[in-house]
Parts: C-alpha cells; structure tokens; sequence
C-alpha cells in the first residue's frame, strides 16, 4: 500500500503558503558560484529577515583552504544507535574519522572531533524491555560500551554527545521552534509501510518482496498515525541548485551520483514526530508526541559543540564551531544527511556543513555479515586478539575510502606482518642494530648532511607529499600506501648499500656505512610522523626508539615530516622489536602452533653478514 497523506490538510497548508508560488520562478542569486560561506542566499518564508546560509565544499582539506585561518576543523561520526553494542562498521567509521582528526591536528588545525550516541526512538525501548531494563539504564550500557571501544581502539575524540543529555534537548527544541516559525512544520495523517530498523517510512518501490527493507531484509509494517510532517518537498530546487553548484558536497563523486537521483525522482515530506513512541524529545506545545530520531539525532552535531555545564543557545552553540567540516558516514545513512539534514538546515537558516562522505560497508570473507550467519566481526575480540594498530592499519590500507571492503583473517595476518613487523618493524630493528655495534647507538652526523646529493632523500622527499595529498583527499589507503613505500625505499637502499659489508672494510668505507645508517634512520623517522594517523602507539614507539621522549612525540607536526630532523650525537635507544609479527591464527576456537619461518638462502647470508 502506497503511503498517503490526509489531501485535504495538505491542500489547505498548500494555498496558506506563501512560498508556493515561488518555486516556478529562476532565482537570478544562482548565477553565481558559491564560495566558502561568502553568499548569503535569500530565501522566501513567512518572515523576510530569514535567510539561509550556504558553505561550498571542496574535495580536500589542506590549510590553503577559503575561509578564516581559525576556524575549526569540525569532523563527526554518526551517533551511532544504542539498540545493541558496537559493531565493526561503527568502529571502521570511527578509526576512519581519527585518522582525519589526527591528520588536520599535524596541519597545526584546531581539530573538533565529534562522535556519540543516538539514544531514542522505537528500538531503544524495545531492546531495554527485551534486556530486562529500562530505556536509561540500557542507554547508560550501550553508550559506555562505545565509550570503552574507543579508547581501546585509540580514538581522540574531543567531544562525544548524547542525545538523551538535557543539553542536546534544549538544543533539539529550539531548533524545532526555528523551522515551525518558518512554516515549515505542519501536521497530517500519515499511513505506510514502516521499518523499525531504519525508524523511516519507505516507499513501496523501493521494497524487496514481500514489502522486505533492503537493507534489514526484514517486512515493513502497515502504520497510520497523526504526525508532524517536515516540508522536504519545498525545498527540492533549491537542493537541486547547491548539488549543482558544490559537487563536492557529497562524496565520493558516485555517491553525489546517489543523492542527486533521489531528489530528482521528487522528495516527499516526512514524518518528524511518533505519537506511539514514548522514549523521545516530546514535541514542544504537544507532549502526546516525541520527536522523530533522526530530526532529533542530526541535531547532536550542534549540541556537541556546547561547552559542558553551560546552558545552551542555539546561537551561541553555532558559534563555537559550525558548520562541520565533513560528516563521515556509512552509505546506508546517505539520504539523512545529504538531503533531510541540509534541508533541515535551510529552514533554520543555518550553514551547511562543507561535505558529507559516505564509506562502503564491510564484509567477511567476501559474504554480508549478520548474526543469523554466525559470521559477525567483533571490534572488541579483533583488538584484543592483534592489537589497535594492526586493526586500524588493515581497515584503513585495504580498504579502498569510499568503496566496500572486506575482512579476511589469513589476509588480515598477511598484511599486517608483511607490512608493519617487516617493512617497517623490521628495517628499524636491523638498522639500530647495526649503529649499536658499530657506532655505540649514536648518529655521527646531522642526517641533512648524510643527505648531501643522495638521490634517498629526493625519494623520500617524493613520497612524503604524496602521502600528504592523499591524506587530504581522503584517499586513506594510498595515504598509507604512500608512507610503506618508504619503508620499502629504505629496505632496498639498505639491501643495496650493505652496510655491514662497509663496516668491515673500515675507514672510508666505514664512514660511508655510518651514513647509511643514518639516512634509514631519517626515513623511519618521517614514517613515524606521516603513519601516525593511522598507528599512533606504533609510531609513537618508533620515536622512541629514536631516542625522542613522549612529549617531543605528541608535539610533533607534519612539519616533522621535513627531512633534517636527526642531528649527529643523538643516542638511539637498543634494538627493541617495534611491532611483533603475529605468529599464531585462532582457528575454530583453537590456537595453531606457530610455523617455523623458512628463510631463503640470501636471508640467511644477510643475517650472518650482520650479526
């Protein structure tokens, strides 16, 4: 059954609005390309002092950006919904919007970084009820449990918002009395087909069989209730005007592909209150109503920005840091936040944000995970089992930003040794093993001058701001990619330069080896730098082993990643394994006993040349 709304209320807010007629007429204010919250664009409502405001995107982030030099750099997570604990997807989006944060914070940015949870709506209170518990207590579970999976994970939030907190209703309330006042509210019957789990009305064609979501797999129930309606449809044009003009408002390009369909297929009003769901925001001057979620959830991202213990006001919320820099989410909330949100927004006459990304999902072993497959990725074990760099590093390097990926453990191992234990891991180890038995552990000359007309350092060099550019188009894995490649300069100089050799012959030669060494040694110290997005203990391990301390660590830049960092008599610290290979697979349960490494026969004359 097609949803449908009461035609005779609809027909009457039709003619009282004055904006109707407007949408016929070619605003002559679009002819202009949008700058970074330059434009102000005039939009007809019932009050002609309201205006909405508008914030063009661009596809990265660098620091010659539009815009004042002091704004922040507002990056969000969804909040992520309390029904059951977190998830693999929620964590990839989270390590993803880390790595970012991290990032922007090297440029030196003022770095607000938001995430949290979503805690009302149908299924909280059904899942509370299930458990045995109420709502809040449930909340209070689920929220900690995001909180604890966080810091495992070594995410650096700066504010984690709540929507049950009473800040946030505040906020949720006076923004609702915004968009009222602006007309855009009214209320309706309302009959369709609803899904629990997407909390959303879904339009017949867009169901499987058997009225099945697509996305849950499960049947959408029959509804009709009186509710609150948002009026999306008013400002179709004026979405189709800023897709137009701001492509890099939706990301990847494919996705942008998406949301401009959609808007073309016709955008309906949609329901922002439930007169059966209790657990909520009530409807302010209607307390048989509560806010709909995701009208109340989007509004987190503001009412993070409220400074703790202070009484918020939407104005002064604004202006501690919107509008965000980039919200990242997962593809299936793609519709919320490129079209509902900026419209939301519109009404309000507040900025947008400057771009909505929208990642793939995560499989495993190349199926869709679901409980009912007994194939679920849990973070928790994940983490617990190979550590939070391992974790972050595959998720990040294999994962193609924006794509779909896929979880293997064989490959996971594979990767993860291959990569950080050996290119990196190891090339550290073999090099300070080396200056510690011919040269005391301490660099006999500043690495600038090692450098002097060494093709190495151009090499580095090279990759350092390939890395940089990549990391600003949110080009994630070949950020990564970039940074090994590195690692890997290093081990073929050092496998060319055979410094042990060098060490053996004396004089010149010898010197010509202590030099080697120190050039690695600066290598490794730019990848400490430009992979910490990505592994922060690992890097922040490989500076220490550099002889650097934990505060010269967390004061670093990407200034750091400038080659001339290490200075002659600086004593590195004994060779200590950085990152340990993983030498044992979990299988059903069971620990395999570890397979001896079979070294070829080049290794093993290398080994004993060094040793």
């Amino acid at each position: 059954m097609a949803a449908r709304i009461n035609t005779s209320i609809q027909t009457s807010l039709w003619l009282l609005n004055p904006f109707h007629s407007s949408l016929n007429l070619k605003p002559t204010h679009f002819r202009t390309r949008l700058h970074f919250c330059q434009n102000l664009l005039s939009f007809p409502s019932h009050s002609s002092s309201k205006r909405a405001i508008f914030c063009t995107s661009t596809s990265n982030f660098n620091s010659h950006d539009s815009g004042a030099a002091t704004d922040p750099f507002v990056i969000t997570t969804p909040l992520y919904y309390v029904n059951a604990a977190p998830h693999m997807g929620s964590a990839y989006t989270t390590i993803a919007a880390d790595a970012v944060a991290r990032f922007q914070r090297l440029l030196g940015k003022k770095v607000i970084f938001i995430t949290g949870t979503d805690e009302h709506g149908e299924k909280i209170a059904t899942a509370a009820a299930t458990q045995g518990s109420t709502p809040s207590e449930h909340c209070d579970i689920i929220s900690e449990a995001y909180k604890t999976l966080w810091k495992d994970l070594d995410v650096a939030y700066d504010k984690f918002i709540r929507t049950t907190d009473p800040k946030h209703e505040a906020i949720v309330k006076e923004f609702y009395s915004k968009v009222l006042a602006n007309g855009d509210i009214y209320r309706a019957d309302y009959e369709g087909l609803y899904c629990v789990n997407c909390e959303e009305y879904k339009d017949e064609k867009e169901l499987l069989a058997d009225n099945c979501c697509p996305i849950h797999l499960k049947p959408c129930a029959s509804r009709k209730e009186d509710n609150y309606f948002f009026a999306l449809s008013k400002y179709q044009r004026l979405l189709e005007e800023t897709l137009t003009q701001n492509p890099g408002f939706v990301q990847p390009a494919f996705r942008l592909n998406e949301v401009q369909s959609w808007i073309r297929s016709g955008l309906k009003d949609f329901s922002i209150s439930r007169a059966s769901v209790e657990w909520g925001i009530p409807v302010p001057n209607d307390e048989k109503q509560t806010i709909y979620v995701w009208f109340d959830a989007l509004l987190g991202y503001i009412s993070a920005l409220s400074e703790n213990g202070e009484q918020p006001n939407l104005q002064e919320v604004v202006a501690s840091g919107w509008p965000a820099s980039l919200h990242l989410i997962g593809k299936d909330i793609l519709r919320f936040h490129a079209v509902y949100w900026p419209a939301m927004l519109m009404s309000a006459g507040l900025k947008l944000p400057k771009m909505v990304f929208g990642h793939g999902f995560l499989t495993k072993d190349g199926m869709k995970m679901g409980k009912s497959l007994g194939n679920t990725l849990e973070p928790n074990e994940l983490v617990e089992k190979f550590g939070s760099d391992a974790v972050r590093y595959f998720f990040l390097r294999e994962v193609e930003f924006g794509s779909d990926g896929d979880y293997a453990e064989d490959r996971f191992i594979n990767i993860v040794n291959a990569h950080l234990a050996n290119t990196i891991g190891n090339l550290l180890n073999r090099t300070l093993g080396l200056l510690k038995k011919n040269c005391q552990s301490t660099l006999v000359v500043d690495s600038t001058a090692a450098a002097d007309g060494n093709a190495f350092k151009d090499k580095v060099e090279e990759l350092v701001v390939k890395a940089r550019n990549n990391y600003e188009e949110l080009a994630l894995s070949s950020a990564c990619e970039a940074v090994l490649e590195i690692g890997n300069a290093g081990n073929s100089y050092m496998d060319e330069r055979a410094p042990w050799s060098l060490f053996k012959q004396g004089g010149a030669s010898s010197n010509a080896a202590a030099k080697d060494l120190v050039l690695i040694l600066e290598a490794m110290r730019i990848i400490a730098i430009a992979l910490s997005p990505v592994t922060p203990r690992l890097s922040w391990r490989i500076y220490a082993q550099l002889g650097y301390s934990k505060d010269q660590f967390d004061a670093a830049t990407w200034n750091e990643t400038k080659w001339g960092g290490l200075k002659a008599g600086q004593v590195m610290a004994p060779p200590n394994p950085v990152f340990a290979r993983i030498e044992q697979a979990i299988v059903n349960g069971e620990e395999e006993a570890p397979k001896k490494p079979v070294k070829s026969k080049k290794k093993i004359a290398q080994a004993v040349a060094e040793s």
